[in-house]
């Protein structure tokens, strides 16, 4: 393909001409007749109601006209009509309060006008760091209405960029511009009342897909909901992503994943649906299902946004809109089936065979297959860094033609009329609202954290095999105790190994909010549950079987082999103190690892502050209290209180010296506190 350079003269109008390859009829699902899926022609609207409604919404009747539910079949060769964007109008939409969690429930059209992105970066040395501040959007307006909206371009990060800051998933302090629903400012809590799936899925995969669905429907659909009709939605939702027979099934294939993730957002009945690269690793076949169920909801009205890196024709055909950007700037935005048609008019030759996708990537690259075909050898370098200049001066150049073309003044004239006259009111939209009370969202989090448990059948055995081999060891080694002065030491010494095991055993607990961090955050922002409601949830649900249970059985297995004697009352005191030790060492490694990303450090961290601790411990054992010059580190040692709260309920009160033996009793000394205990007990 031959790059030629940009024509002088002004570009034609949009509505010209469509693709001149074959499209395809339909989707194969369900077909119709050609002559049933034919579009019709929308003339601009002069029903007086209309240009009323557009009156009350500041949107012109002159300019737009009346918008069909119905999104516009991909034209064949046969029917040369185009329906440009400008005449897809929207003023039959009911006019919404998009501040209302409960009013966003029709069609919706999301306009962004004059958007431009900062974002602030540090470099240099850790005291001498440098700040600048990098434009990663500059000045991007468009609308997207009910239809397959596609943001195409380079792997720069600028479609991704683009989507994730009109669903309002990126930091608003480096955004400047407006983001309208429906001709109103966004809502600030925008990010609850939209769907969004992230490119990355965040499944649970440990439940089934019904259990993930319903967890999705109990915490993000009002309570006033019946439970039938939260049954109902999810029934259909199901079937509409051909699901049924998967149901009963743990979404573990990245296939599933991807269709469970799109499940879980379309059962709220969001009229605005975001996915970041949706077709990313899956197959042909999967990625054609996909754009199929999406283009099913946006024939149901649905605003379906989402961003895509060179699909295949058979899956591009179904767009209704298509934005192209690179390197921040918008290289086109209108519909789908103008593009070629944009790009042809500018002197840009298309190949017949060549996929449409690759041929405006191709273009927006600066035509990197021709600087890569060329036969000389030796010269590498120079062919990539002519491809990076070639990029950055094509980029520059596609921006201002487009800013230039006669389809941006077009979309720049609805865009005045949607932003109107009068000053908006700056959403930053960062507001995380929940439609569900905290004691619903705890009970529902206990249970999916109860699930998650459960999904690990093997680990949870493997566990508690290794709990019971460790506890039998330990207690048969001190099986040859006994009730005499001799002995205190070796049953010092069993409750010393105790608070060893509730230690160490509680040092990955710092995992336990770090390897759910991405589906945590996902979850909150979209409205799921609150903070506070996950945080205790996750403790409840986790800290009891983890951390008490085995705690329980190892104290209790490792007593009754020991042959340990002692009252009802000293064996209850004995478990609340191992509970309440196993709860604050756990605290630690939670505290530690809080706000980290990674679970290695904290992990160190912790390791290393039982070790010393548990080592001055040990030294206590034998000398009775902390070396003189370090008593005071035992203020700040869990391992000590838990270790005296031990052998303070184990020694007190007991006589282990045999009737007043004074002989026995100089074998007291150096028994921590069996020594002054002995003493007492004797005298």
């Amino acid at each position: 393909m031959s790059r030629p350079t940009l024509p002088s003269a002004p570009l034609p109008a949009t509505s010209s001409a469509l693709f001149g390859f074959p499209a395809p009829d339909h989707d194969h699902r369900g077909s119709k007749s050609s002559a049933e899926q034919k579009p019709e022609p929308l003339a601009p609207s002069k029903d007086p109601s209309c240009k009323s409604s557009c009156a009350s919404s500041n949107l012109s009747p002159c300019i737009i006209s009346q918008w069909k539910k119905e999104p516009p079949e991909m034209a064949s060769n046969n029917d040369p009509t185009v329906i440009s964007m400008i005449e897809r109008h929207l003023c039959d939409l009911p006019e919404t309060n998009t501040s209302d969690l409960k009013t966003l429930t029709e069609e919706a059209v999301l306009s962004f006008h004059n958007i431009s992105y900062q974002e602030t970066v540090q470099s240099g040395f850790p005291l001498r760091k440098k700040a600048y501040v990098i434009e990663r959007l500059s000045n991007i307006s468009g609308i997207m209405k009910p239809g397959l909206n596609a943001i195409m371009g380079p792997q720069d990060g600028s479609r991704s960029l683009l989507l994730d800051v009109l669903a309002a998933r990126r930091d608003p302090r480096g955004l400047s511009g407006d983001i309208l629903i429906n001709g109103k400012p966004r809502p600030a809590n925008f990010k609850c009342t939209s769907g969004y799936v992230p490119q990355n899925d965040v499944v649970l995969g440990t439940v089934t897909v019904r259990d993930n669905l319903e967890f999705s429907a109990a915490l993000r659909l009002p309570v006033t909901i019946t439970r039938d009709e939260k049954r109902r939605r999810i029934n259909e939702v199901l079937e509409l992503l051909h699901l049924n027979k998967e149901q009963n099934i743990k979404p573990r294939s990245k296939e599933l994943r991807k269709r469970t993730s799109i499940a879980m957002e379309l059962v709220t009945e969001h009229p605005i649906l975001f996915l970041d690269d949706p077709t990313t690793g899956l197959d042909l076949r999967t990625t054609t299902d996909v754009i199929l169920v999406l283009r099913r909801m946006s024939k149901k009205g649905r605003t379906i946004i989402f961003s895509i890196n060179q699909p295949q024709y058979s899956i591009f055909k179904f767009f209704d809109s298509l934005t192209l950007v690179a390197s921040g700037k918008v290289m086109f935005h209108g519909p789908a089936q103008d593009a070629l048609e944009y790009f042809r008019s500018a002197g840009y030759n298309y190949e017949s065979h060549n996929n449409p996708a690759d041929f405006f990537l191709d273009v927006i690259n600066g035509g990197f297959s021709n600087i890569l075909d060329t036969e000389e050898d030796g010269h590498e370098d120079d062919k990539y860094e002519e491809l990076f200049e070639r990029q950055y001066q094509v980029t520059g150049k596609l921006a201002n033609m487009y800013a230039q073309s006669p389809l941006y003044s077009e979309t720049r004239a609805i865009l005045d009329q949607l932003l109107g006259e009068q000053k908006l009111e700056r959403s930053s939209a960062v507001e995380t609202t929940c439609v569900t009370p905290f004691c619903h969202q705890l009970k529902w989090i206990i249970c999916q954290s109860f699930k998650n448990f459960k999904g690990f059948p093997w680990v949870t055995v493997i566990q508690a095999i290794i709990t019971v081999i460790l506890a039998t060891a330990v207690g048969t080694a001190f099986r040859v105790l006994k009730n005499d002065c001799i002995e205190v030491q070796m049953r010092a010494g069993l409750l010393y190994l105790l608070t060893i095991f509730q230690c160490i055993t509680s040092v990955s607990a710092g995992e336990l909010f770090v390897i759910d961090r991405v589906r945590f955050l996902h979850e909150h922002t979209s409205g799921y549950y609150r903070v506070s409601s996950y945080f205790f949830g996750k403790l409840l649900a986790e800290l009891i079987p983890r951390r008490l249970l085995p705690s329980t059985v190892f104290s209790l297995i490792t007593y009754v082999i020991a042959g340990v004697k002692m009252s009802m009352k000293c064996f209850f005191t004995m478990i609340c103190t191992i509970m309440v030790l196993a709860y604050s060492a756990s605290s630690l490694p939670l505290s530690i690892g809080a706000g980290e990303n990674a679970v290695a450090v904290p992990t160190l961290l912790v390791t290393i502050y039982f070790v010393f601790m548990l080592f001055f411990s040990g030294l206590s054992l034998y000398s009775g209290s902390f070396l003189p010059k370090l008593s005071w580190i035992q203020y700040f040692s869990i391992p000590h209180y838990g270790f005296r709260a031990l052998l303070h309920n184990e020694f007190l009160g007991q006589n282990f010296c045999p009737e007043h033996n004074t002989e026995e009793v100089s074998r007291c000394h150096n028994y921590v506190m069996s020594r002054i205990l002995c003493i007492c007990s004797c005298a």
